[in-house]
């Protein structure tokens, strides 16, 4: 099943996915199981399966046990902490997914990729780090790049960029493109891109998306409605993008809804809080179908907004149905 064959509609993706995963996912085939849900009339009613899986099982879709996982990204966190792992079947999916997805929002042609990423580049299995080392790639112009850590914007390299007749777009989690203002003169050309893909907490300090986008906005000296947001994760192989305001908008191939805390196989009223569900068909050979940590809410228009984490204590946990016979 091609995830970005826009042919087919969306519900009938998502069910041929549902079907496949539950015969050939052994954890989310428990899971589904446990529910006591062998079929599905609605995308609704498919089962979302707990993020913490990703941490606590080996998540593969599988027909051929030939098959092996081509990539392993892990994400962050200290030595000894638990962290979550996405094994990618076919990394051309990834690939396809990041380029589509951009180009879904952007004319990824028209621009150059500068990257800030402290703290990723540690990180060897960083999905982020794969998906920005491929834009980079995929610009012919050879402009694109990862720039040094801990020092400020080189004003030559954003003129060359400029005088190319290129635009920039850069990339960064939330403090560390803070410190990059921080770090002296950091303007750029007035029809620049940047995009936070979130870290708004750290043990430094913590901000607000708003706020966020009004310093990054004036640091930089381009307008907040050049301030964009990604929202992204280890366990997904899809990304969703708010373009100068607070909602984002998903790819056609990625779906969010907002789940009630206490039933999340039920979806709270459009504007009402509860937990980020998604549904990524790019995650074919792994899992689809995903109850996030993220507390957000949705308008009429199926945009969405992200308010931080969910309490862990509110969330279902889902070990008992990876342990179940």
């Amino acid at each position: 099943m091609n995830p970005f064959d826009l042919t087919i509609s969306f519900e009938e993706k998502a069910f041929q996915v549902f079907e496949y995963q539950k015969e050939f996912n052994p954890v989310y085939g428990k899971f589904c199981k446990a529910l006591g849900v062998s079929k599905v009339s609605s995308i609704k009613e498919i089962p979302l399966l707990p993020i913490q899986a990703f941490k606590d099982a080996e998540l593969l879709s599988l027909k051929s046990e030939g098959q092996k996982p081509e990539l392993v990204f892990r994400s962050s966190g200290t030595s000894g902490m638990s962290r979550s792992k996405h094994y990618v079947v076919k990394p051309e999916l990834y690939r396809e997914s990041i380029l589509k997805g951009m180009h879904h929002f952007y004319s990824l042609d028209d621009f150059v990729t500068l990257a800030y990423t402290p703290r990723y580049n540690s990180n060897p299995e960083s999905s982020l780090i794969w998906m920005l080392s491929e834009l980079i790639r995929g610009d012919e112009s050879g402009l694109s790049g990862f720039l040094e850590l801990d020092k400020p914007l080189e004003q030559e390299q954003i003129q060359n960029i400029y005088v190319s007749g290129k635009r920039v777009m850069l990339f960064g989690a939330a403090f560390g493109l803070l410190d990059l203002v921080g770090f002296g003169d950091t303007k750029l050309p007035k029809d620049s891109i940047i995009i936070e893909t979130g870290g708004m907490k750290t043990f430094r300090r913590e901000i607000s998306r708003t706020d966020l986008h009004a310093q990054l906005a004036d640091g930089f000296g381009i307008s907040n409605k050049n301030v964009h947001s990604e929202y992204g994760m280890t366990e997904l192989l899809s990304q969703a993008y708010s373009r100068g305001n607070e909602w984002f908008q998903c790819v056609p191939w990625m779906s969010v809804s907002i789940r009630k805390p206490a039933n999340p196989m039920e979806e709270m009223s459009k504007g009402e809080e509860g937990l980020i569900g998604v549904i990524d068909l790019a995650n074919v050979y792994s899992c689809s179908f995903i109850l996030t940590g993220d507390k957000g809410i949705q308008n009429e228009d199926r945009g969405f907004q992200v308010l931080g984490r969910w309490n862990p204590q509110n969330l279902r946990g889902c070990n008992f149905l990876i342990d179940q016979d």
